[in-house]
């Protein structure tokens, strides 16, 4: 297939004049006549088609040892990403995020539960609500969850993470949780809104500033 099929049928001689050093790869069993110094080939078209193979393969054998050739793909965009994921991934000690993702609602599945129902997150600030919590949850089980979005080796960001789980009265089963900034609460909101925990999905919301109430008393004295 390499070659174009010969017109005629039968043989033809054909001449080569190389050097005295052969290479192994060019000898064949061929008819053979000296003439001239030189060394005369005599071979059908066939004969040739085997020989220039041969050489072929040779030199590919030859590049491929050295190496020459060789072309290894680049890291695609896509194995970066993973890369990047897998080293934002946080210690046991707190969740990860492929079993956040994984335990999460999407937003189809939250259209399905009433508490999601006129769901706004709220007005952004560094301290999130989360209600709907199971009768089971604890504070460990927070800060399994919200721990992830501290860096518990700045002593400002450890002193400000604070987890308030209510466990009595009208407010059980909610949570206030106080994250080092805005940023990071807004990440939380964005990433553990809808998580399932103890079989029921967190709603997660910024918590509302609370302005403390001014005292009656102080305000008469002021008039």
């Amino acid at each position: 297939d390499v070659f174009e099929q010969p017109q005629h049928v039968g043989h033809k001689k054909i001449e080569f004049h190389i050097s005295t050093e052969i290479p192994a790869v060019l000898q064949i069993n061929s008819e053979k006549e000296e003439k001239n110094g030189k060394r005369v080939f005599t071979s059908n078209v066939f004969d040739v088609k085997i020989l220039w193979l041969q050489y072929l393969y040779a030199t590919t054998e030859e590049i491929n040892n050295t190496g020459f050739g060789r072309i290894f793909p680049a890291p695609s965009s896509n194995d970066k990403m993973e890369t990047e994921e897998e080293d934002d991934e946080i210690p046991s000690e707190f969740i990860s995020r492929k079993n956040l993702e994984k335990n999460r609602l999407s937003r189809e599945d939250m259209e399905k539960y009433s508490v999601f129902k006129n769901y706004e997150p709220g007005d952004p600030n560094c301290r999130i609500y989360v209600k709907n919590l199971a009768k089971q949850v604890q504070e460990k089980d927070l800060k399994f969850i919200f721990g992830r979005y501290v860096d518990f080796q700045s002593e400002m960001e450890r002193n400000m993470f604070d987890i308030r789980l209510m466990k009595e009265g009208r407010m059980k089963g909610q949570a206030f949780i106080g994250l080092p900034n805005e940023k990071a609460a807004a990440k939380a909101l964005k990433e553990a809104n809808g998580y399932v925990l103890f079989e029921k999905p967190m709603v997660v919301q910024f918590a509302r500033s609370a302005r403390p109430k001014q005292d009656a008393n102080e305000g008469k004295r002021k008039k």
